[in-house]
């Protein structure tokens, strides 16, 4: 549940629902179910990873890509997620296996992007989203222990929980999966300047609900 930044913060954790989670992961095979690659992860078949890839792979890639700007880079981060949920999976049964991945993956991205960007900054998207949540998310140093984590974790998701569905789904696309504002305006069929409105609204509705819960900006 982490906000791309040089620490770890807490963020809202996507799930798939009815009403928007469809644009959350654009599967390519969709003949096997997630139950079903699930028993396979609880029998030790490796086929759990051919059949993870094939469904999750491309939008894995993505969410890497969307960090790094780099290929090969991204497809390690693919990689290593099915590594990690190889050794997590069992015990651990994700009730959304696509956010459970995309989740492993992001993290694995940005800790990779963090490495490379020590000694330089540029102008990547993790650039970006930093710049972008500066004023509105706090940083790790402010949150301590697991008790003000997790009241965090919780004032963010009760405060996108209250967003209309659309407005939602762009800036959990934008700052969990993120995608580029070019993205965004052509996923949505709408202007750059709507969706940066759409993003900065939701930016101070989110910073007022945390102020507003005692949350230390």
């Amino acid at each position: 549940m982490c906000i791309p930044t040089q620490g770890d913060i807490p963020f809202f954790y996507p799930q798939p629902t009815p009403q928007f989670g469809v644009i959350y992961f654009r599967r390519e095979v969709d003949c096997i179910e997630d139950p079903t690659i699930l028993n396979l992860f609880f029998t030790r078949d490796e086929g759990a990873l051919t059949a993870t890839k094939q469904k999750y792979g491309r939008s894995l890639h993505k969410v890497a890509y969307n960090v790094l700007l780099d290929n090969h880079d991204a497809e390690e981060c693919v990689n290593d997620t099915l590594h990690r949920a190889w050794e997590a999976i069992p015990p651990k049964r994700p009730e959304f296996l696509g956010a459970y991945l995309s989740k492993i993956t992001r993290n694995l991205s940005l800790k990779r992007w963090r490495a490379a960007s020590a000694q330089k900054r540029g102008g990547s998207q993790a650039d970006l989203m930093l710049s972008e949540l500066a004023d509105t998310i706090p940083q790790s140093q402010t949150v301590e222990g697991s008790f003000e984590y997790t009241q965090t974790v919780q004032a963010i998701n009760d405060c996108l929980r209250g967003m209309e569905a659309n407005n939602r789904v762009v800036f959990v696309r934008r700052y969990f999966f993120g995608d580029s504002v070019q993205d965004l305006c052509r996923q949505f069929k709408s202007s750059e300047s709507k969706i940066k409105s759409i993003l900065y609204r939701a930016r101070q509705k989110l910073k007022i609900h945390l102020e507003r819960e005692g949350v230390v900006i």
